[in-house]
């Protein structure tokens, strides 16, 4: 089964996987940035997109799945109608195409699952969507959260660190920390703690 089919398919399970609160990460970290173009991938349900758009930001909603795109698309003109012009939903795989070079002042990735069986070119391409002067926000779980028994290696995936590693010269790191969760996971999660890494690009 391919990654954006096990997606849909999760999302198929309930009517709606999370709070539909945003992270509380990007709500601390986005409020004192000045408003322009966002890029949220793997934006779920939506929330996050609906707190960017409600507080000025133009909006580019990134998910691999269908479901949870048309299901954003639906809470946003359900719940938030005079938000759905500032918000462009988007169902594309990071695995197989990159969002658009040098284009967003702030890119949010929280708790963006980036497989490295399918190499870096996504995790570079995370990052040159990301304009001159723009923020890039990644958030991760903290891999010792995570029970042995779980069935999830965070050793296959990029995480926050991992990330840091790509980052070279023409990039100020503003925040590289282990916080406490603000808010709780989906029902089922272990995570109590947040990897945050904030950096800006210099050139």
């Amino acid at each position: 089964m391919m990654d954006a089919e096990i997606w849909d398919a999760r999302y198929q399970e309930k009517e709606r996987i999370f709070s539909g609160n945003a992270n509380g990460v990007l709500v601390d970290e986005a409020a004192g940035i000045e408003p322009g173009q966002a890029l949220d991938l793997g934006c779920g349900e939506g929330a996050d997109a609906i707190w960017l758009a409600g507080r000025g930001w133009r909006v580019t909603a990134l998910d691999i799945s269908r479901v949870a795109v048309e299901r954003a698309r639906e809470v946003v003109a359900e719940e938030a109608p005079e938000l759905a012009g500032r918000i462009a939903w988007v169902r594309a795989d990071l695995a197989e195409s990159s969002p658009p070079e040098d284009s967003f002042d702030l890119v949010s990735a929280q708790y963006l699952p980036l497989e490295r069986a399918h190499g870096e070119a996504q995790v570079r391409g995370v990052l040159a969507s990301v304009a001159v002067g723009g923020v890039l926000l990644f958030v991760g779980h903290d891999p010792r959260d995570v029970p042995a028994d779980h069935g999830f290696d965070p050793a296959d995936y990029f995480l926050a660190g991992d990330v840091k590693r790509f980052l070279g010269e023409d990039w100020r790191i503003e925040a590289d920390e282990l916080r406490e969760r603000a808010d709780p996971g989906p029902p089922g999660a272990h995570h109590v703690h947040d990897v945050v890494l904030r950096a800006r690009r210099l050139r």
